[in-house]
């Protein structure tokens, strides 16, 4: 994968939710992260980047070398993501990174339409303050990653385009809902951009259709012009994640 694609796991998880500002001190924040930490933010990075593709078997000498680390936090980090969903531990052989099913794409656009329709129908009759500032925004950041060809950072700007809208609702449940689909929208994301590069590019006009129609305060529109976008990032996405 180019260098441009890689994009770190503590951006992809700050650029969807807000940060606490001064809240630690400089000193702890330089404090080095626990071994079994760095562990788990390596293997889950490069699960979402598709440096550890669906199929691939991960032994524990291999990632206690490439992190520098002992094998006993790689043992904890694994088990940590086996309980996510995104490894299936074999004793003595190592850790299998499973492949995304069909069944669980059908599933994460089912709750996507589910919660996006809602919210953008939401957003156009009573936007929020700053909303389409921000998505302004991050529509301008998606033109710049489409021209340089910066795959990764542009699924995850694109899954916080659509997250925006919906913390726009101002329903803390909803948003937690959204937030668990993180980790399968930024990976289906990721597979999609690889396998249609010119997809980027697409993304752009969509969401600035999306946005639009928000400005406008068209909800019938804007619900129409995502369900058009999800749909067909839907029919991409079959057959080409692993």
């Amino acid at each position: 994968m180019p260098a441009a694609a890689a994009v770190s796991l503590s951006a992809v998880s700050l650029s969807d939710g807000s940060a606490s500002a001064g809240s630690t001190s400089a000193s702890e924040s330089a404090k080095p992260l626990p071994a079994a930490e760095r562990v788990y933010a390596h293997v889950k990075q490069s699960v979402l980047d598709r440096r550890y593709e669906g199929g691939m078997l991960l032994t524990e000498g291999e990632l206690a070398e490439a992190v520098g680390v002992s094998r006993t936090p790689v043992r904890e980090a694994l088990l940590r993501l086996e309980g996510e969903g995104l490894l299936k531990l074999y004793p003595k052989k190592g850790a299998l990174v499973l492949p995304v099913s069909a069944q669980e794409i059908r599933d994460v656009v089912e709750t996507r339409l589910l919660v996006e329709e809602h919210a953008v129908r939401k957003a156009a009759s009573a936007t929020p303050a700053g909303l389409i500032g921000r998505l302004e925004e991050l529509l301008a950041q998606q033109g710049r990653e489409a021209e340089s060809g910066e795959l990764a950072a542009a699924a995850v700007s694109d899954r916080c385009f659509h997250a925006e809208i919906v913390r726009g609702t101002g329903n803390a449940i909803l948003v937690r809902l959204y937030d668990q689909l993180r980790d399968r929208q930024l990976r289906m994301g990721v597979a999609v951009m690889h396998a249609h590069p010119d997809r980027v590019a697409k993304n752009v006009p969509e969401h600035a259709e999306i946005l639009e129609t928000i400005r406008a305060g068209d909800a019938e529109a804007a619900a129409e012009a995502v369900r058009r976008h999800v749909g067909r990032v839907r029919h991409l996405i079959h057959g080409d994640v692993r």
